[in-house]
């Protein structure tokens, strides 16, 4: 059933080693909070975050990153609704076959505390779980049940709306188990992850066959990576779901032109808007997502200690 509401997410920076590729791609803190603002103003209620390292550009996990770009974020608009990702620590790049826990550079793995140690600082509204393992190419993205148990609770106790990634189907089936043992409430928020090489393909066949073993209920969004990017966004609308953009999964506006967060944003809402849908604003995606009233006057606990 075609969607007649939707709102959109915007990734504004990921963590792959995109930085050199578009100068469009935030990388200081300043950067990423004013790509996160021109895209809710384009349409975004949400932005999802990444940090990068101010001097190589690479994906970081570091909190005092994480709360530079919050902090500017919330002091010029309360309004919009904050993703900050739950991924980073869990990159192992294997040694070679006769040693292979001889791990490679680019190897950043840690537990399931340190993955969300910036979360539970900052407290954003919602806190992305990955909800299983993956191979990425030849570097292998690793969680365990027990790990995404770990990180479920200290969500609910914090009061941070998990949103489930999930790459094919085996991550949608744990999902429903955390969700059984009573670690995610209902309805859980999912994310569709598609196109990513040797997960879920981004097609109408894979989305559709992810959707249908989701939970009865169950807000979803959906993003392509690449070029398929735009496909997924009406393919997301025409199958009643939300979408995704930004420069974490796409760096392309059309073929040979650079996109900025801004401009897919707007690309986005043409194509929800051509497809008969209304895109929704924050405050009436915090409605819908039971997430409560803006931010203002809610300051991130600050953290003592060293990490």
């Amino acid at each position: 059933m075609i969607a007649s509401e939707v709102f959109i997410t915007c990734a504004v920076t990921g963590a792959a080693d995109s930085a050199g590729k578009s100068p469009h791609v935030p990388v200081s803190p300043e950067q990423i909070a004013t790509a996160a603002l021109d895209a809710h103003a384009a349409g975004a209620a949400i932005v999802h975050l990444h940090v990068r390292d101010p001097k190589s550009g690479l994906g970081s996990r570091d909190p005092a990153l994480f709360r530079a770009v919050v902090e500017r974020v919330r002091a010029a608009n309360s309004a919009v609704i904050l993703n900050l990702t739950g991924g980073m620590g869990g990159d192992l790049v294997l040694g070679p076959e006769h040693a292979p826990l001889a791990f490679k550079p680019g190897t950043d793995f840690v537990g399931p505390a340190d993955r969300i140690a910036h979360i539970l600082e900052l407290r954003p509204e919602i806190g992305s779980l990955d909800c299983g393992s993956l191979n990425f190419d030849e570097m292998l993205y690793g969680t365990t049940p027990g790990f995404l148990r770990s990180m479920a609770s200290a969500y609910l106790r914090a009061g941070i709306r998990p949103e489930l990634e999930v790459f094919e189907l085996g991550h949608v089936e744990l999902a429903k188990q955390l969700i059984a043992e009573g670690l995610i409430e209902t309805p859980a928020l999912f994310q569709l992850c598609l196109g990513i090489k040797y997960g879920a393909p981004a097609s109408a066949e894979a989305m559709r066959a992810m959707r249908d073993a989701l939970p009865p209920g169950c807000p979803w969004s959906a993003f392509g990576l690449g070029r398929m990017q735009m496909p997924m966004v009406a393919q997301s609308v025409l199958l009643g779901g939300n979408v995704r953009v930004g420069l974490e999964d796409n760096l392309y506006l059309d073929k040979g032109v650079l996109a900025s967060n801004a401009q897919l944003v707007e690309r986005a809402v043409k194509i929800i808007e051509l497809l008969g849908a209304r895109v929704l604003d924050s405050a009436q995606t915090r409605e819908r997502l039971g997430l409560g009233k803006e931010r203002q006057g809610m300051a991130p606990r600050r953290h003592t200690g060293a990490r």
